[in-house]
């Protein structure tokens, strides 16, 4: 990407929003170009707001990464996750709609109501283009969820491989308003070096476990300290029953292990520092259908 001289510099807030499990967090990392946002092939990963900071010589963009927007709200973690997406859609100055490659099914639509509801212009992203063997069927796609719905821009590419990131920014850019850099350019988001610990830790637990208990899992950070040049972190991990500690321990506490050792690296990586990190599993019933629980874990914060 080159910069013209005396170009305009341009800088804003940007929503990124979509159903679940369409490659937001995915999307929001390659833009900042470092890992701010945890990723899994598990839908609903993102439970909290999170701003990545990516800053071009033509402007900056505070990309406000969201829990994937969905119908179901049967608990309270989910009614929490939706206000959080919804919520972020305050006070920004352009949106991101994600959408799966040759898919748009209710889920997207929901998402895109939420949006036109905003009154803010919208950008069409369509991901994992990639996976698209055929790309002669991308066009008709293309057209169809264009038809009746306003898009700023449509935009083709793929997050995970890094392609079409340049007509993406290029796109953004002239939406937002013309003023100088908000944050330092050195920064890449606002949630502290504690916070992206505990998600660490929770990434390597949608990972790791199976289909249905990392979504009665969620991290707390008790201690954060820094040791010199080292960090030395304890996190716990919160289950909903004694049998669920069980599978998270693993055998001989192999599973616990592997969880602990995959998060550390992930975490001198994004700190650049040596890491002593320590994990423990205990029991709190039905924290995920518990308003008050859930403010204690710093959720719909």
């Amino acid at each position: 990407m080159t910069d013209l001289p005396n170009a305009p510099h341009h800088a804003g807030f940007v929503a990124v929003i979509g159903r679940p499990n369409v490659g937001k967090s995915t999307l929001v990392n390659a833009l900042v170009g470092a890992k701010v946002s945890i990723v899994s092939n598990r839908p609903q990963t993102t439970r909290h707001r999170l701003l990545g900071i990516a800053s071009y010589p033509q402007g900056q963009l505070l990309l406000v990464d969201t829990p994937g927007i969905h119908r179901e709200q049967k608990r309270a973690m989910n009614r929490i996750m939706n206000r959080a997406a919804r919520g972020a859609l305050e006070g920004v100055d352009a949106a991101l709609l994600v959408v799966v490659a040759g898919r748009w099914d209710e889920e997207d639509t929901l998402a895109f109501d939420a949006l036109h509801d905003a009154g803010v212009p919208v950008v069409l992203v369509v991901n994992q283009v990639d996976r698209i063997k055929d790309k002669t069927a991308l066009l008709p796609y293309l057209q169809k969820v264009s038809e009746g719905r306003d898009f700023a821009g449509v935009v083709p590419l793929s997050a995970l491989k890094r392609k079409g990131l340049d007509q993406l920014v290029s796109t953004l850019m002239p939406l937002l308003p013309e003023q100088p850099s908000l944050y330092a350019e050195d920064e890449i988001t606002d949630k502290s070096q504690r916070f992206l610990a505990g998600e660490l830790v929770r990434e390597q637990l949608m990972r790791q476990l199976g289909n249905e208990l990392p979504y009665a899992t969620t991290v707390e950070i008790e201690s954060f300290v820094v040791d010199g040049t080292m960090l030395r972190i304890g996190a716990v991990i919160w289950v909903e029953r004694e049998g669920q500690k069980a599978i998270v321990i693993g055998k001989g506490g192999s599973r616990l292990k592997e969880i602990s050792t995959k998060a550390r690296l992930q975490m001198e990586r994004l700190f650049d520092a040596k890491v002593f990190l320590e994990t423990w599993v205990r029991v709190r019933e039905g924290w995920s259908d518990d308003e008050a629980a859930l403010k204690a874990l710093g959720y719909g914060d």
